[in-house]
């Protein structure tokens, strides 16, 4: 109430001031968005183009049952991201970014150089997916690329999911906490699971059944800083409209089992590749379908659930017996389990067991696996479509939902590589194939990210379309988002890329520089294969190009990264004919041009260190860095260390036969690990000419190798030097040696 003994001048301010609260608290006024949260959508625009958010009107339309979509229009000087979750909206934004402003937004490089004022759209842009599910990821990538990932990396890359039309991501960051309360509900203490649980690094192969213990004993701060983690990643997924698929029980169980369950029916399995003997529990035992029901009971309570499980029984690990009857009633096992916790369960399987052990599972093994699940209830995973598409060897795989998904990289490892012109065509080609059966979708399933772009931009622009991409155009528009501008000149060069680095022919997967080979005089190891699906000749012409558009493309964040990558690629390749020149200079006892070759060798390290130091995409610091930054104490940061040293280099112990499987063209790597092995075999030949003993000098290196997993030293975490000028120095002293070299350099039989 307003006093009335007081002055009116005074009456009348506190009238005023009465009037403007009540008319702040009312639910009259509308909100703004300054003065309300702000939608999923919203947020994400506000990360991305935050200068700009406000031009952007968001409208949510949930329509049930129908497939997802999106609409922009422009109304005054707003522009309106119309869709039917703020997934769609997302999506909207970044199908504007791409085709009005010309930008682009990729691990490797991106353009946000929007206009001052933002491009009108004339009527409506519609578009709806015929892909009702978008997949991404590999249990691989969680450790491949993600070990070390904090929430505001994981931020990034689910904006990154959202942005790019992901809608069905695998969610396992989380899973050892849940792991960890199944098994102490039974009784099982620290003694017992500490050799069961791996390091943070080998996660991927744990939860595959692969390997126990190995980088372990894993920390309690890490099982409940992960939970955290998970439960932020999947609240961010979930209201960008993505239905996290979680994990699920397939047997794998700890050695100390039968200390606590001495009936239950346990196989003995080895993956191989220098690990012990894990143990799965039989599906037929009564105790299996307990503990699934127990784990997804469990992981349901602190996670939620979309009903979408991951179960992979043999990963890379062949079935006890081949008969369909047991493989049918294995599957039908494993789902009831499922359905016992969640009756709405969904089981999403890879298929990469019918890529990778053929031989096994052939027509009615696959069959039966299948057909024990209703169609409704599985999804598989076509997870190599672009090397060999499965689905075209199993009807369709019997009758299931399945995806067609981009692999395309192994390990993590640095090669410009791919299938590009699959890419553009196959999906749309399957998706209208009267064979394809139940193809419900696309995805991205490589073993690590953070490299080639090109390939998971192309790949993600199938998802708002039913027909193949028209690859040349699609590149112009590629390379003007990337690069702000595109000439006659950068379209040769990618046209160059396209025929060489990326014609996806002859090769499974993208060649490695004998640099990260563990020294020898052959001219490839196991897991440094160096052949290449193109002549490294036919690559220096687009490097010219790159070069010559320096002064024009120089402020591009994402020309820089390519000019670096394709300079990088070149001199990678230039290093075997160097090395190949050692060889001969050896078997023709020519001391002098060994000795030349030699440090032209170790020369061309160095300038390749000092080249990718200028990029952070290149860098070994982060990597280490941030394993010892998820350490509490002094002793888990000297694990997680290790766990990241040995993954990229050993990957087991010093006997492990996945040496260089995970390699990293990395700066620092290449200066402290590469070049010193190198400099030791140059060494050992020296000392022993006449007489070097490979097999002598691989057990002495092993050692050393394993000394320096064990290690720590500080690396640098940002760029160094200015990557244009560092490539044109590069260019002037290499280009005109490279094809002498090359045509000199003996022909290698390969024989992987």
């Amino acid at each position: 109430m307003v006093n009335k003994s007081l002055p009116v001048k005074k009456r009348l301010l506190h009238i005023l001031l009465f009037l403007a609260i009540i008319g702040g608290t009312s639910g009259c006024k509308k909100d703004t968005p300054t003065q309300r949260d702000l939608s999923p959508a919203e947020a994400l625009i506000k990360r991305v183009i935050p200068k700009y958010a406000s031009d952007f009107i968001v409208e949510t339309k949930a329509s049930k049952g129908e497939k997802d979509w999106f609409e922009i229009q422009s109304k005054n000087d707003k522009i309106i991201l119309r869709g039917n979750n703020d997934g769609s909206v997302a999506s909207a934004l970044y199908y504007y970014l791409k085709n009005y402003c010309h930008c682009q937004v990729t691990w490797n490089g991106t353009n946000l150089n929007l206009p001052t004022k933002l491009p009108k759209v004339e009527g409506t842009i519609h578009k709806d997916t015929p892909y009702e599910y978008r997949y991404y990821l590999n249990y691989c990538t969680f450790n491949y690329s993600m070990s070390w990932w904090n929430w505001a990396r994981w931020e990034k890359e689910i904006d990154w999911m959202a942005l790019h039309g992901i809608n069905m991501p695998l969610a396992i960051t989380g899973e050892a906490y849940v792991w960890d309360e199944v098994y102490r509900s039974y009784g099982f203490t620290d003694e017992d699971l500490n050799p069961f649980f791996s390091g943070p690094a080998y996660f991927s192969w744990f939860w595959m059944g692969n390997l126990d213990g190995w980088g372990g004993p894993l920390p309690m701060s890490w099982k409940e800083s992960h939970r955290d983690l998970q439960k932020k990643i999947l609240q961010r997924e979930r209201e960008l409209g993505m239905k996290p698929v979680l994990p699920a029980f397939t047997g794998h169980v700890p050695a100390s089992f039968k200390k606590y369950f001495p009936h239950a029916k346990l196989k003995r399995t080895n993956w191989g590749n220098g690990f012990g003997d894990t143990y799965i529990l039989d599906a037929n035992d009564p105790l299996f379908a307990e503990i699934g029901k127990k784990f997804l009971e469990a992981q349901q309570k602190i996670y939620g659930t979309n009903h979408l499980y991951s179960a992979d029984t043999f990963n890379e690990n062949e079935p006890p017996s081949d008969k369909p009857q047991y493989l049918s009633e294995l599957s039908s096992k494993v789902f009831e389990g499922m359905k016992e916790a969640d009756p709405d369960a969904v089981w999403v399987m890879q298929g990469w067991l019918f890529y990778s052990h053929r031989q096994f599972w052939k027509a009615p093994q696959i069959k039966a696996l299948l057909e024990a699940v209703p169609n409704n209830k599985m999804i598989i995973l076509d997870l190599a479509a672009e090397i060999e598409p499965v689905w075209k060897r199993t009807h369709a795989f019997y009758g299931k939902q399945w995806i067609w998904n981009m692999l395309h990289n192994f390990g993590g490892n640095i090669s410009m590589f791919g299938r590009i012109e699959n890419v553009a065509t196959h999906p749309a080609e399957a998706l209208n194939d009267t064979t394809s059966g139940q193809m419900r979708g696309i995805g991205l399933t490589m073993e690590g990210i953070e490299q080639n772009p090109v390939l998971y931009e192309l790949m993600m622009d199938n998802t708002w379309r039913n027909t193949p991409i028209d690859l040349q155009n699609w590149l112009k528009s590629y390379i003007r988002n990337r690069y702000g501008e595109t000439n006659a000149e950068l379209v040769n060069a990618w046209n160059i890329l396209v025929k060489t680095v990326y014609n996806g022919k002859v090769i499974r997967d993208g060649a490695e520089s004998i640099i990260v080979a563990r020294p020898t005089f052959a001219g490839y190891r196991r897991w440094a294969r160096t052949k290449l699906n193109y002549d490294p000749v036919d690559l220096l012409p687009a490097w010219d190009l790159f070069v010559k558009q320096i002064p024009e493309c120089k402020n591009s964040d994402g020309f820089r990264y390519d000019l670096v990558d394709v300079t990088r690629q070149v001199l990678a390749n230039v290093a075997l004919p160097v090395q190949q020149q050692m060889a001969l200079a050896y078997k023709h006892n020519d001391k002098q041009s060994f000795r030349k070759y030699s440090i032209q060798f170790l020369d061309l390290i160095d300038d390749m260190d000092r080249l990718l130091a200028t990029r952070k995409d290149f860098l070994l610091g982060p990597w280490l860095a941030d394993a010892r930054s998820c350490g509490q104490t002094p002793e888990e940061k000297a694990l997680y260390e290790k766990n990241a040293r040995d993954l990229i280099t050993l990957w087991g112990d010093a006997n492990s036969p996945l040496h260089e499987y995970s390699n990293r063209q990395w700066s620092g790597l290449l200066s402290d690990f590469y070049k010193p092995r190198w400099i030791q075999f140059i060494d050992s030949v020296t000392k022993n000419w006449g007489h070097f003993d490979q097999k002598k000098f691989d057990d002495n290196i092993k050692q050393w190798e394993w000394n320096w997993v064990q290690s720590h030293k500080d690396f640098p975490t940002e760029a160094q030097g200015n990557a244009t000028q560092v490539v044109e120095e590069l260019y002037k002293k290499y280009r005109a040696q490279i094809i002498p070299l090359t045509k000199i350099q003996p022909k290698i039989d390969y024989n992987y």
